[in-house]
């Protein structure tokens, strides 16, 4: 991804697989590898050759025999130089989606004014469907889908974009039937717009009234799975750019070192996603956008796809399309499932940890940085809480989707003082740190559960049980220690959403919208001020309950 406009890569992988000899108890799934190159038909910051790329993919498929999804953006759909090179070169099991950003000679075809610096304009005003009104929208996907259809006889099944509004995927999917879709990574600032608080990876049936949100019932939600791009580094994307307004990335698309195009990161990223605990499926994603021209993307993408043409050979996993992995998605899973993303090092070798887990109910992350470890992140999900942009269209630059915050570990820090949610030991009004020691055991109970302990540098030992609606983190065995609690700090000066600490929930408002998190037995107060609030242990355990949350269908 290019923190100045330059677009990324897309999409790959989901999966799950017998892990002999770690030690980990990792339940059937699914290891499944979408290769997703995406295609623009002009690039006004370089004088880049966008043809060549294609070519150059296209053989690489060809030689690995590699199954791809290829999107495809307007102004590139009506090039024959690209859509004869696809119809005449495409393997088999290719497909052929949209890429819906908006250009020039579409909008002039759907009869709108363009109002952009140049034919592709990467500011959300102009080049996203954000920018245009919800009618307008729609005239932009007609326009769009008639092209398509009068080019390959048919309407696409996939769809990908950086950011997608609810109104156009609602309407791709009720009028043109998409059924598979792809957005980017979480991220804060890059590029000019903003994803944050969602599913960390894998994918997620949204929200009819936010496709960013995942959806709790099936009655609210949209039957597109939701697939997220770019394959972030579980351990240290997250971390980018602490202090700054906008983050650095860290991810699979073989432009980047460190990252996809390190052979090394990639061996340990392969590693991390395929062998680890996952629950329903692991999810990563490889390929490249042709805007950042053939050389950048070379060697990276030469040795991706080497790796994943030999795991598949291996039977570790499947390499498919986005539409076959959406269709697989919808056979299994009525609602969103249960995942899991598992770093139990980190690419240096350091011992920095990272364990995500998410359900459709909320998402939280698990961090160490060697025995020091913390709640980085933690989002309630709610499919009532609307997009900004569900009836208003955007008039600047930027756009933002966002979930509902009780820590946010990026936002809530500053540099040399890291927001989280930490153990703690109270005594006489001070906190000593609960520290760990040694590698965390993960594993997994049944469908939709993730267990993760770790022994106390004292004794007995910490024990996180994420569950659909619910954590509970407890301290376990004769010798734990008593009088223990949650710490929940945000940095000085640092405004959150917090609006209420009652006996055993906190109250939160999050543009405008009201939401809690209810703390089962445990007494929750401030301490210290007001940056801090502590949530006493109560039988042993904290539990954090999710369900309260969840919309009446």
């Amino acid at each position: 991804m290019d923190m100045h406009g330059f677009g990324r890569s897309v999409l790959a992988g989901i999966g799950a697989l017998a892990l002999a000899g770690s030690g980990l108890l990792h339940a059937e799934g699914q290891d499944i590898v979408n290769i997703v190159n995406f295609i623009r038909g002009v690039e006004p910051r370089s004088n880049v050759n966008l043809v060549e790329p294609v070519e150059r993919q296209l053989q690489l498929a060809r030689q690995h025999k590699l199954p791809t999804t290829w999107l495809i953006q307007y102004d590139a759909l009506i090039r024959p130089e690209f859509t004869e090179l696809l119809k005449r070169e495409m393997g088999p099991d290719d497909e052929v989606g949209a890429w819906i950003e908006v250009v020039q000679p579409q909008v002039e075809a759907a009869g709108l004014k363009w109002r952009g610096r140049f034919p592709w304009d990467w500011h959300v005003n102009v080049g996203f469907t954000h920018g245009y009104s919800v009618e307008e929208r729609k005239k932009l996907m007609d326009v769009y889908m008639a092209k398509y259809k009068e080019v390959f006889g048919k309407y696409p099944k996939s769809a990908g974009c950086w950011i997608i509004d609810a109104p156009t995927l609602n309407y791709l999917h009720d009028q043109y039937g998409i059924e598979a879709a792809c957005n980017c990574k979480d991220q804060s600032g890059t590029d000019g717009y903003t994803l944050w608080g969602g599913y960390w990876n894998q994918a997620y049936y949204p929200s009819r009234l936010n496709a960013f949100m995942p959806a709790q019932t099936a009655e609210h939600q949209l039957d597109v799975p939701v697939f997220r791009m770019l394959g972030s580094d579980p351990v240290h994307q997250y971390d980018q750019g602490i202090g700054t307004s906008w983050q650095g990335v860290l991810t699979l698309e073989p432009v980047y070192r460190p990252g996809g195009g390190d052979p090394r990161w990639v061996d340990w990223f392969f590693k991390t996603n395929f062998e680890q605990p996952s629950l329903a499926f692991s999810y990563m994603q490889a390929g490249q956008e042709n805007s950042f021209g053939w050389p950048a993307m070379s060697a990276g993408l030469t040795d991706q796809y080497a790796k994943l043409a030999a795991f598949r050979n291996e039977g570790k996993i499947r390499v498919e399309t986005l539409q076959a992995s959406g269709k697989w998605f919808r056979d299994n899973f009525k609602t969103t499932p249960a995942t899991s993303v598992v770093a139990l090092d980190d690419a240096k070798g350091k011992p920095s940890r990272s364990i995500w887990y998410e359900s459709r109910f909320y998402r939280v992350n698990l961090c160490w940085e060697g025995d020091e470890w913390r709640i980085r992140d933690l989002q309630v999900f709610n499919q009532d809480y609307p997009e900004r942009y569900l009836d208003k269209q955007e008039t600047t630059a930027t756009a933002t989707y966002d979930t509902l915050p009780v820590m946010d570990g990026f936002h809530w820090s500053k540099r040399g003082e890291l927001a989280g949610i930490r153990g703690v030991l109270r005594s006489s009004g001070v906190s000593q740190p609960l520290s760990t020691t040694g590698i965390p055991e993960v594993r997994e109970e049944g469908a939709e559960s993730l267990v993760v302990s770790c022994a106390l540098a004292s004794s007995g030992t910490l024990r996180f049980r994420c569950e659909p609606t619910r954590i509970t983190v407890e301290l376990t065995g004769e010798s734990a220690p008593a009088g223990w609690g949650l710490e929940l700090a945000w940095a000085e000066g640092k405004e959150i959403p917090l609006t209420g600490v009652s006996k055993h929930t906190l109250t939160f408002k999050h543009e405008g919208f009201g939401y809690s998190l209810p703390c089962g037995a445990s007494e929750v107060s401030r301490i210290d001020g007001k940056n801090k609030i502590l949530i006493k242990e109560a039988d042993g355990a904290v539990i954090f309950n999710f369900d309260s949350n969840k919309s009446s269908s």
